[in-house]
């Protein structure tokens, strides 16, 4: 859920014999795919909407009722917004592998820590301490199962989650590690990451099928697609296109638009969040088609320089934005008496300021330090193919 800011990598026409880290593919000029910063803050704000406006349970009683009763429209279009997560898994396919290439597995090892725990603890701090001050909206949760989500291993062991929307960054970690044990470690070619892509395809449906809950969890059918469309994208976007690269985009995307339609609708299913299953095919697709553009370098023009910082604002407004929200909405609606539109906008907007803030005062000076801290550890691994 939380890919490093992405870098232009260099382009080159398809191999005709697997390449290593250690020959880069010929380069012709460099520079930030702004696109995609832009593309992870909109899903980022679609399932803050969902968050907000388009679902019950909690954010009902945060905003006293309904929020279908509040915005007679919104909940409509903003039910949708649950998948900005397939969106980011799309995304994350893209630039954990533009961002692994040339890297050993200790690079990608430190550049994920350091890129994902500094503005987490954070977000676990900030929550919980919420969840004291407003414990009708969010229990707080005893010490040992804070200690276990200090971890990011809440999920495995059956520990309650301070953040509701750290389940995704269980799924991106497990993605971390297939691609990384399996690609990484070997050292990052067209050849290996097109293996990767058609056996990791094979095994997801095998594993649907399996029913087995070992499989499920390890090879994660329900997500899988979303991730190998990500990464045959990339390598449209650094190779050139090829028939094989776009059969394995066309066969993710159908299985992807599948899983997600079954994951998110059933027949029958009435009330004020119901779901239209050609318009879940419709978001699926277009998530597709926006990398898809990145990838055939149609946004090219999109250089505006407040992408760089939308692109940075993503992770701790994730992170941050479902229970922290719910806190605000239930401040100024049912306390201050703030309207239901002027509370929604104002809170979406305190959540990119505070965001913001941890960008700057947390992630910003305390990643570069973890990361150097860690290149200095001895992990014991001298293999120079690992890379530790």
């Amino acid at each position: 859920m939380a890919p490093s800011s992405p870098t232009l990598a260099p382009v080159a026409s398809p191999p005709t014999v697997a390449q290593t880290p250690s020959s880069p593919a010929p380069s012709t000029r460099r520079g930030r795919l702004l696109a995609l910063d832009g593309m992870r803050l909109v899903a980022a704000l679609m399932v803050c909407l969902y968050h907000y406006a388009g679902r019950g349970g909690t954010i009902s009683g945060s905003w006293g009722q309904s929020p279908a009763r509040l915005f007679p429209v919104l909940p409509e279009i903003t039910v949708y917004g649950c998948l900005g997560v397939q969106f980011f898994f799309v995304i994350s396919g893209f630039v954990i592998c533009m961002s692994s290439w040339g890297r050993t597995l200790g690079d990608f090892f430190r550049s994920r820590v350091a890129r994902l725990y500094p503005a987490y603890w954070v977000a676990l701090v900030l929550v919980t301490a919420a969840s004291f001050v407003l414990p009708v909206v969010l229990k707080p949760l005893r010490l040992d199962e804070f200690l276990v989500n200090v971890t990011m291993l809440q999920m495995p062991m059956g520990v309650p989650r301070v953040l509701g929307v750290c389940w995704t960054l269980w799924v991106e970690v497990r993605f971390y590690a297939l691609f990384a044990l399996l690609v990484v470690a070997r050292g990052v070619t067209y050849r290996r990451v097109v293996l990767f892509c058609c056996v990791w395809t094979l095994a997801a449906v095998i594993a649907k099928s399996a029913h087995n809950e070992l499989t499920e969890q390890l090879i994660m059918p329900d997500y899988a697609p979303f991730f190998i469309g990500g990464l045959a994208l990339y390598l449209i976007h650094r190779f050139g296109s090829d028939l094989l690269l776009w059969g394995i985009v066309a066969a993710s995307w159908l299985l992807g638009q599948s899983s997600a339609t079954r994951g998110l609708w059933q027949p029958g299913m009435h009330g004020d969040f119901q779901r239209d299953p050609r318009i879940i095919v419709l978001v699926v697709t277009l998530c597709f088609l926006a990398v898809a553009a990145v990838a055939l370098g149609w946004t090219r023009r999109a250089a505006w320089p407040w992408l760089s910082t939308a692109g940075a604002l993503t992770y701790p407004f994730y992170l941050i934005h479902e229970h922290l929200g719910w806190f605000v909405i239930r401040v100024l609606h049912r306390g201050a008496g703030l309207p239901a539109w002027t509370t929604l906008v104002v809170t979406v907007l305190g959540m990119l300021v505070l965001a913001w803030l941890i960008h700057r005062l947390v992630e910003k000076p305390l990643g570069p330090r973890l990361k150097k801290g860690l290149q200095r550890t001895k992990l014991g691994f001298r293999s120079p193919r690992i890379g530790f």
